[in-house]
């Protein structure tokens, strides 16, 4: 009964304080009247945010808090709401009031019911009151307003709500009057509350309320005609410069933008409903939203010409390629979606697959402070800013869905025809073949390679050579500034095979004539020993940084992994590990990457006390490089030939590593249980050991 005298305290404070505004024409509103609303609005946020604090103090734990939700759900999911009709009608007059408002011409309205809803919903959740309620009517309420929008498109209109444990047609045919005039913004402010609501959840300890939300979502967006969104969108504007249609503009992107914005966040949350491990077992709302995607890419991006500005264009790019990337991570997709993906990829972002990858000196000033898509930003700042920001996500995702068509399971070697070419083909072919998705996925990227390494330099070994190593260092700083998505490119290109050393000969005798093996030339760019051996090259070889990333919340298992993978690698092709050599790609510079330290470990003041030790040693070796350096060589200005091997920087990196992760765990202070990793580091210190034997 608690939660039934909850909802009612609610009920109360929304009718005393919004009652005034239910009859009100929203487009006559005045900026003093525009003020008051604000006031009553402030004050609704303020005391449902006080009874949300008041009830986790009472709680006393989170477990009790926890019984309380699951009592909730049960209550809704078992026909409970038609022995609570007044609870019912009482959320859904709420919900009606608040989302009335939400047609006020004004975003600091929009925004304080946004707030306001979302403290609303953390309070029935905490309360036990009926929240499954509470999002199916803001469900409603989304079908209705994309349905008013598509009326004129012959889209049905929503005549009930077949909810079968809400009775809520009376809820249907009282809000199809207020929402009568609902516009993009008012249909962009209900998905944001959605969207905000389904953030503060859980999948740890609100997995039977996710599981309501996704039932309730898709009920609606199910029966949402998305064909319709094309025809409005396809149509003319007319004369682009009347305010009137700039405005209808601006409304329009941004709904997309929260759509898409939407979107991203049911794909994220999709795990908790999800059973573990099946991939196939996918929740309606993730394969819409793989059904949907082209028409995304189609409505977003399709007439640029009409975004108001490059901020707008750059953040749909951006969001788009982030909802692909995150459903690439959530389904198993199969051959042909990731042939279609592969052709939207080069159809709305190859103009940043083309250019080369973006130098060093450019990259340092690739500051994302704040967000790079601020529309108050100008155009330059924009492309300065959020460029080389949509250039790693473009790249990434192609290369994923590469990689994944060449991975795909299901397809033998027997059954594939070109298995029987050794991938050989035309250096200079443009052929696409539909064989297997390994040798389509193999030429999307042989292709892609082709405008950055081509292959008419394979004529002088070592001009190729240094080439690939030029351009892999390249893409590596590419990425080096976004911790997150650096260790994803870096454990997708641990899928490259690495070519034994014979095969790198016949490569090399096979340099006149005039077939290539694209398999080969992949490898030599993308070999996973040499960008293993590049990545700590960036690192300046300091297994600090390598313990910053592993302790790292956000990057620590994505580190934990891309180190135990690699040092597998290295381990089936240790002489190339052992002989790998930069050829003077070693650069005269700082590492930016900021040591972290773990303040509770013992040795904190020791460690700090002797940074400014490392780094006078860090100017010596760089004096002993440049006492190496041949006088006259090619190698000139900032690049210069070190007198120390890559393998024996990277021996003691790894093995200082493994001493620090030793030392970490023995007092409890790593995050995670490391005993794999120092085993394989173990390994990697017997491997070390006998090199030197046999070096000796």
């Amino acid at each position: 009964m608690s939660g039934a005298r909850n909802c009612s305290r609610l009920c109360r404070l929304i009718d005393d304080s919004l009652r005034p505004y239910r009859e009100m024409e929203v487009g006559s509103v005045t900026k003093e009247k525009e003020k008051v609303i604000l006031l009553s609005l402030s004050q609704v946020f303020r005391q449902v945010k006080l009874w949300n604090q008041e009830l986790h103090s009472d709680s006393g734990s989170e477990s009790n808090n926890g019984s309380m939700v699951r009592l909730s759900c049960e209550s809704e999911c078992s026909g409970g709401c038609s022995s609570h009709s007044e609870e019912i009608q009482c959320l859904s007059q709420i919900v009606a009031d608040l989302v009335y408002l939400l047609t006020v011409n004004s975003r600091y309205v929009s925004h304080l019911v946004g707030n306001v809803l979302l403290a609303i919903s953390e309070f029935l959740a905490a309360s036990g009151s009926n929240w499954g309620a509470f999002i199916q009517f803001l469900c409603i309420c989304l079908e209705l307003a994309i349905n008013t929008l598509l009326a004129d498109t012959s889209a049905p209109l929503l005549t009930g709500a077949n909810d079968s444990n809400c009775d809520s047609s009376s809820f249907v045919l009282a809000l199809k009057d207020k929402l009568k005039g609902a516009n993009w913004s008012e249909l962009a402010g209900i998905m944001r509350v959605l969207r905000y609501i389904l953030k503060y959840l859980t999948p740890e300890n609100d997995l039977d309320l996710i599981s309501v939300y996704f039932d309730s979502v898709n009920s609606r967006l199910s029966n949402v005609h998305w064909d319709s969104f094309t025809e409005i969108f396809a149509a003319s504007d007319g004369n682009a410069q009347k305010s009137s249609v700039i405005e209808a503009l601006f409304q329009r992107y941004m709904f997309l933008g929260n759509l898409v914005q939407f979107f991203c966040s049911l794909v994220e949350q999709s795990r908790g409903v999800e059973d573990a491990g099946d991939s196939m077992n996918k929740h309606p709302v993730v394969l819409l939203t793989i059904v949907l995607v082209p028409k995304l890419l189609s409505w977003c991006l399709g007439k640029r010409g009409d975004c108001i500005t490059k901020s707008i264009f750059q953040y749909l790019r951006h969001k788009l390629l982030v909802l692909m990337i995150r459903l690439s991570f959530r389904t198993s997709l199969d051959s042909s979606i990731l042939v279609s993906w592969l052709k939207l990829i080069r159809n709305y972002f190859d103009e940043l697959l083309r250019p080369p990858v973006t130098p060093v000196e450019i990259v340092q000033n690739d500051s994302l402070e704040g967000s790079p898509f601020l529309l108050s930003m100008s155009d330059e700042e924009v492309n300065n800013l959020s460029s080389l920001h949509v250039q790693r996500r473009a790249i990434f995702l192609f290369l994923r869905c590469s990689f994944s068509l060449i991975n795909l399971k299901g397809v033998t070697t027997e059954e594939c025809a070109c298995a029987a070419q050794n991938l050989c083909l035309p250096y200079d072919s443009n052929v696409e073949l539909e064989c297997c998705g390994m040798e389509k996925g193999l030429v999307e990227i042989y292709n892609w390679l082709q405008g950055h390494v081509p292959t008419e330099i394979y004529q002088n070994h070592e001009m190729y050579l240094r080439k690939c190593l030029d351009f892999t260092l390249s893409f590596l700083k590419l990425y080096m500034h976004e911790d997150d998505l650096l260790f994803r490119v870096l454990l997708q290109l641990l899928s490259v095979p690495v070519p034994a050393e014979e095969k790198f000969q016949k490569t090399k005798e096979a340099f006149q004539d005039k077939k290539h093996d694209m398999l080969s030339h992949v490898s030599n760019v993308f070999n996973p020993v040499h960008l293993f051996h590049l990545f700590l090259s960036e690192l300046h070889y300091d297994h600090q940084v390598l313990l910053d990333y592993l302790i790292s919340k956000d990057t620590g298992i994505s580190c934990a992994e891309y180190l135990l993978r690699c040092l597998r690698t290295i381990f089936d092709s240790w002489s190339l590990f052992v002989q790998f050599s930069a050829n003077g790609h070693c650069e005269n510079q700082v590492s930016y990457k900021k040591r972290k330290f773990l303040r509770d470990d013992s040795n904190f003041h020791e460690r700090e006390c002797s940074v400014s030790a490392r780094n006078e040693a860090h100017t010596l070796l760089e004096e002993k490089y440049m006492e190496g350096f041949e006088e006259g060589s090619k190698y000139s200005g900032k690049q210069y030939q070190p007198t120390t091997k890559p393998y024996e920087k990277a021996k003691e990196c790894l093995l200082a590593l493994k001493v620090s992760v030793e030392s970490l765990h023995k007092k409890n202070l790593f995050p995670y249980n490391p005993k794999v990793l120092l085993k394989r580091l173990g390994r990697f210190q017997e491997l070390c050991h006998e090199e030197k034997k046999n070096y000796l």
